[in-house]
Order: structure tokens, then sequence, then C-alpha cells
């Protein structure tokens, strides 16, 4: 019997997209007994060489239906979702290496809960997840020692800036443009809304 593929899975921390896909995902990679590689992406480095844009500077066309979908899919999926929150962006870009800090001292499953708990605080709670009380909080509520992966993230900051970097420049390596993005054998998955199609092609294997 063939070993399962491994899933390639690239995140932003500040992605509605992301928090919405976030749980399924987990779900969907524990149905299929799939093992998952986590990568933290900075988004602002992969839109200029993949012909995306920050959110300030699409078109009034695209911000408005990104709105009417955000409140459809929170609808649909029956998962909260403050479509404007006053916390976005966040004052800094810390969740991003406390996420590091979780992918380096938790399991895999774990750390997808914990990247989960802190999305969750933003998007669902409208809370700013560039501060470690609040990080710290989340991961804490979720069960984990928040204080101790937050403390790790602020001594280490740059090792996992750095370790951030890295996924960054494998997510354009990959030909990732957005977030998430779920890879399978050089098969591309963008998008909260292709989980069916992800599960369909794990269930083909």
């Amino acid at each position: 019997m063939s070993a399962q593929p491994v899933i390639d899975y690239y995140l932003s921390p500040v992605s509605p997209w992301t928090y919405l896909a976030s749980n399924r995902f987990r779900e969907l990679a524990e149905k299929h007994n799939a093992p998952v590689n986590l990568y933290i992406v900075d988004l602002g480095k992969v839109f200029p060489v993949s012909g995306g844009l920050p959110l300030p500077k699409r078109a009034p066309q695209r911000q408005a239906y990104r709105l009417q979908e955000m409140a459809r899919f929170s609808s649909y999926l029956g998962q909260p979702l403050i479509a404007q929150p006053e916390h976005f962006p966040p004052s800094s870009g810390f969740a991003g290496p406390v996420m590091a800090a979780a992918r380096a001292s938790l399991l895999i499953t774990d750390a997808l809960r914990a990247t989960e708990a802190i999305m969750t605080q933003l998007w669902a709670h409208d809370e700013d997840i560039g501060d470690a009380v609040v990080l710290s909080a989340a991961l804490a509520k979720a069960g984990f020692d928040g204080d101790a992966i937050v403390n790790d993230a602020k001594v280490n900051i740059d090792d996992y800036s750095a370790a951030i970097a890295t996924d960054t420049e494998q997510a354009i390596a990959a030909n990732v443009f957005g977030a998430p993005t779920f890879i399978v054998d050089g098969e591309v998955f963008w998008g909260q809304d292709r989980l069916d199609m992800l599960d369909w092609h794990l269930s083909n294997l």
C-alpha cells in the first residue's frame, strides 16, 4: 500500500479565507490520514511576483464582491466572520512568528489548531492579533501554553521571522499566489472553496 501523499498547506495569518478554511482543512487531513507541511506565508511578498494586489489597491468592484462573498460563506458555513474588523490589519506582524513557534513545538494537528485559534480572534472576535497578550490568551483558550509559545516567539523572533521568509520563498517557487493554498504532488488547490475538490482528489488517489 502506497503512503498517503503529503499536503503542503500555505496560509496567511491575516487571511479571512484561510480562517474560513482552517477547521475544515484540519478535519479533511485527519479524514485522509494525510501528513501536512505547514507554511506560513507573507502575502505582501507573494503578490508583487504573482500579479496580486493588496486589498486597498484592488478595484472597488472587487472589494465590494469580497465583502459579499465573506458574508455568504459565513452564513453558508455557519462560521462567524466579521467582514470589516477594526483590528485589520493587526498592529504588528507578530502573529506569524507565534504561529511559527507553535509549529516548532507542537504536533502538526495541534499546530493547525493553534493557527485556527489565532485567526479566530481576529475574524470572529475582532481582537488585535498583533498584540502578544491577545495571542497568548487565544492559545490558552484553545488549551495550549500560550505564555510559553508567545515568549518563545519573542526570544527567537529573528529565527522565526527567517523561517517565514523561507516559507514565503517556498510558496513563490511552488507558484502559490494567494491563501489558503493546498498542494498535493504538484496539484494546486487555491481557496477555501476548493476543499471539496481537495477531498475528492485525495479520495481518488
